[in-house]
């Protein structure tokens, strides 16, 4: 081959490329692949389990926020509500574990989005003060009652719940049956 015939084939090898690349540039968007229905059932079990992850964790950081309170009261009570409050904390972190966030199969509409946004802000400790009596035994047994309340919130999503979450949330349940026994009725063994 002659100089000019590999300039001529260098050239037409460039202009072939040029060809096919600015033709893969074009306004036109390919039209968005719709889900199928499997994609779509695997979505909507993704958020239903991410609003009982976020209803199960709020009702634990409310719990959390009782003991806080209680505990900024009455100072006294530390060493019975310590160990307690801190399993309480550990409760409230497994059952958050595994994430509250859904990643869409579709694009999500703003009503969705607002409604995703406004669970999880629902979700967040409020900074209301929780009110606490003023007598100690007054204040364990409504700590109690609130331990009662959570562990019954947590018993009531078990039907709700996939199966490796309803194991973790009756494990959370039964403790907190334990803590509100021990708040009330262990004192007095």
């Amino acid at each position: 081959m002659t100089t000019t015939g590999r300039r001529a084939l260098l050239t037409a090898g460039v202009s072939a490329a040029a060809a096919a690349a600015l033709s893969g540039c074009t306004s036109e968007e390919p039209a968005p692949r719709k889900p199928g229905a499997a994609e779509l059932e695997a979505e909507r079990v993704a958020r239903a389990e991410a609003a009982l992850r976020l209803r199960s964790v709020a009702a634990s950081r409310t719990l959390l926020e009782r003991y806080d309170a209680a505990l900024a009261a009455h100072p006294a009570l530390a060493p019975r509500l310590n160990p307690l409050r801190r399993s309480v904390a550990a409760h409230a972190v497994a059952l958050g574990e595994g994430g509250t966030t859904v990643r869409p199969a579709t694009a999500a509409p703003a009503s969705t989005s607002s409604a995703s946004a406004s669970a999880s802000a629902s979700a967040k400790p409020t900074a209301s003060p929780v009110p606490v009596a003023t007598d100690p035994r007054a204040a364990l047994r409504e700590l109690a009652a609130a331990e009662r309340t959570a562990s019954d919130a947590h018993t009531a999503a078990l039907l709700t719940a996939p199966p490796e979450y309803a194991r973790l949330l009756a494990s959370v349940a039964a403790a907190g049956a334990a803590h509100a026994y021990l708040l009330t009725e262990g004192a007095r063994a």
